[in-house]
């Protein structure tokens, strides 16, 4: 569903990107780990065919209709509400403004719907962000690190409806650097360091291929010992 192959990314002197290749299967969870600064967003935005790679290559498997996307730049309309911002998105997209109010109610929010952005808690407007993604049940849903920064209890209920999405029939491409976060979600996964793919594979068998015992610990372990740096 996506695929990368050998793909590097510069920016002036500096490789950012170098030889990344990967394959997401269709209605997984895939996960992309590395701390802050590894390549994980520059490799969404190659993807989603907002940067240009300067060599390898990329492909997804859906229209760019069928693909929902969710960054730390949330672009949301700070005096809109969160219906309105929502019925702008539903416009565009040529859907029914009810899914606003169905987008709405999956991530928690139909109390808020008239509250404006700007009066949001971070929280809020994480949730509000992951709604709009989701509004015209795209076939693959790009998040890049949804729960950065949330309460333990927000956090949990972006989990459930992420699980439910792949339930769903959506794929998924998740970026964290929280290695409890991802080995709860993704099917497989994939370590990165300075731009650079080190592991990839099930949690489980990463695990079992460095003899680590399988638990998220030792499974952080793996990537500390890999690299020497955590994944904070």
């Amino acid at each position: 569903m996506i695929k990368m192959s050998n793909v590097i990314k510069r920016f002036g002197e500096q490789t950012v990107l170098s030889d990344v290749s990967f394959e997401a299967k269709e209605k997984e969870i895939f996960g992309m780990l590395g701390p802050s600064g590894a390549g994980k967003t520059t490799i969404i935005n190659i993807l989603t065919n907002q940067l240009k790679a300067d060599g390898g290559s990329h492909k997804i498997g859906v229209a760019p209709f069928e693909t929902g996307l969710m960054l730390d730049e949330d672009g949301l309309y700070p005096r809109l509400n969160c219906l309105e911002n929502l019925n702008v998105f539903a416009g565009i997209y040529g859907i029914s403004h009810q899914k606003s109010l169905q987008a709405l109610k999956s991530v928690g929010l139909e109390d808020a719907m008239k509250k404006a952005v700007n009066a949001l808690s971070r929280g809020m407007r994480q949730r509000l962000a992951l709604a709009r993604a989701i509004l015209h049940e795209p076939k693959v849903l790009f998040l890049d690190e949804p729960t950065s920064g949330l309460d333990p209890g927000t956090a949990r209920g972006i989990h459930q409806l992420i699980l439910r999405l792949r339930e769903n029939g959506s794929t998924v491409f998740l970026t964290t650097h929280n290695m409890d976060e991802a080995v709860k979600l993704c099917d497989r996964i994939v370590l990165l360091h300075k731009g650079k793919i080190v592991e990839q594979g099930a949690p489980t068998e990463i695990c079992e291929r460095h003899n680590a015992i399988k638990t998220v610990p030792d499974l952080e372990a793996v990537f500390i010992e890999m690299t020497g740096v955590t994944l904070q």
